[in-house]
């Protein structure tokens, strides 16, 4: 097998010529350089900057979007002849955690392991570093289209945007942040706001098969009452520990997340949920209790459950625990909703990325179902774009043991170059044709 089967002569003239320019040394250098620039949600300013100098120094039309002092996106154009379809490749830029110990330890473990931070180590085909798979290794593989493309000189009817977003992961602002929405896509809804469209869009993000579709999430705080007491008092008052109540309700909110997702998989998607964060009290004043408690949900919703119907059967949930435990006071309000997505599978983008995937696999394509993590996808979907997912598997082959950690600040050069080479495919086979060839 090729990879180049399905397509007519002269686009698998186009691709073959594309292809050419794509090398594991070059995959290694741009994953080396973009984990080696620190960028923590909310502070992706300085990578959008190297990505645009890269871009530019490709010969590639390219710039930042910066959407405050901190925060900018980063995108590079290679323009058409205006008959084709315009296509975007995205991907983010952000990581989940800082890499600073002060801020990430020790919650992500007991002290900062060098993989959780933004310093590249090679270890023969792997990198490792913060980020280093997601998204920084698909940050990479879209770059390395982008140039790829751009050196063969390839003719083409439609644009290629290839963007990289801001606040792609799902976290809030960190404290003493000035701009609050900094995470939850909000690079990418800035990217479309300030004109960056496109007809179709393909989002480089973990998980080796082209979904069309996937979750979208709704936070709930709840909050749980309790009586402000003393210990010394315990005893001689009324007591009722706000925290120790909150356990109780965590505890059967966990059981009915698993009830929640065996009702909502569906498709591809197994929505999941969990008990994320709890804030009561002060260590400061051990001795007493605290009035309330609240607790962090996520919470994630199918293609098929909107948020109004999912803070309804959340509602109906936390009314069944207040009926399992008497005189419980408990009360919840949604603070953050996206609603997931999906396309038509049938649509332009999706049948291309498919057939590429057959072609490189030399086998049908592989639907990978039970999914529940939520991407940047959602923000382009939901404002109309039509968009499809494709990236990387975990690497699994390490001389250590992979971890969720691990798994995210891992990547395989090998896996980079075939992404990319499905990335370029998917890409000129989409925009060298005329718009009335991909339904439009």
């Amino acid at each position: 097998m090729t990879g180049l089967e399905g397509l007519d002569d002269r686009r698998r003239d186009l691709v073959a010529a594309a292809w050419k320019h794509v090398t594991t040394a070059r995959l290694r250098e741009l994953i080396v350089g973009l984990v080696d620039e620190p960028s923590p949600t909310g502070g992706e300013g300085p990578l959008a900057e190297y990505i645009a100098g890269t871009l530019g120094a490709a010969g590639i039309t390219a710039a930042t979007q910066p959407l405050d002092d901190r925060q900018a996106n980063a995108w590079g154009r290679l323009p058409g002849d205006g008959t084709g379809p315009d296509l975007m490749l995205y991907a983010p830029i952000d990581t989940l955690t800082t890499g600073d110990a002060a801020e990430d330890a020790p919650w992500t473990g007991p002290e900062l392991r060098p993989d959780m931070r933004p310093a590249a180590r090679v270890m023969g085909d792997l990198v490792v570093g913060l980020g280093a798979s997601n998204p920084k290794g698909h940050a990479a593989c879209v770059l390395m289209a982008a140039e790829a493309i751009h050196q063969a000189g390839l003719p083409l009817t439609g644009d290629l945007l290839v963007a990289f977003g801001a606040g792609g992961m799902p976290t809030n602002a960190l404290a003493g942040s000035v701009r609050r929405n900094t995470g939850q896509g909000a690079g990418c809804s800035f990217l479309l706001e300030q004109g960056h469209w496109t007809d179709f869009a393909v989002i480089a993000k973990p998980g080796w098969t082209v979904s069309w579709e996937e979750v979208g999430l709704a936070w709930f705080e709840v909050t749980v009452g309790g009586i402000h007491t003393y210990v010394g008092s315990r005893h001689r008052l009324p007591y009722d520990n706000a925290i120790a109540r909150a356990g109780e309700v965590a505890v059967r909110l966990e059981r009915w997340f698993a009830e929640y997702a065996e009702r909502h998989t569906e498709g591809t998607v197994a929505p999941q949920g969990i008990v994320a964060a709890i804030e009561a009290g002060r260590s400061r004043m051990a001795a007493v209790t605290p009035a309330s408690c609240r607790l962090r949900v996520d919470l994630r919703l199918s293609p098929r459950t909107t948020p109004m119907e999912a803070k309804r059967e959340f509602a109906a949930a936390l009314e069944g625990i207040r009926t399992e435990l008497p005189g419980v006071e408990l009360s919840s309000e949604m603070v953050l909703a996206i609603p997931g997505t999906a396309s038509d599978p049938d649509m332009w983008v999706s049948r291309s990325a498919i057939a590429a995937w057959e072609a490189l696999e030399g086998r049908e394509h592989e639907v990978i179902r039970g999914n529940s993590g939520a991407t940047d996808a959602n923000i382009l979907r939901n404002r109309g774009i039509p968009t499809v997912r494709i990236g990387m598997p975990k690497v699994t082959e390490a001389p250590f043991e992979i971890d969720f950690a691990l798994g995210m600040n891992t990547v395989d050069v090998r896996a980079m170059e075939r992404l990319t080479r499905h990335l370029i495919r998917t890409a000129v086979d989409t925009v060298t044709r005329s718009r009335s060839e991909v339904g439009l």
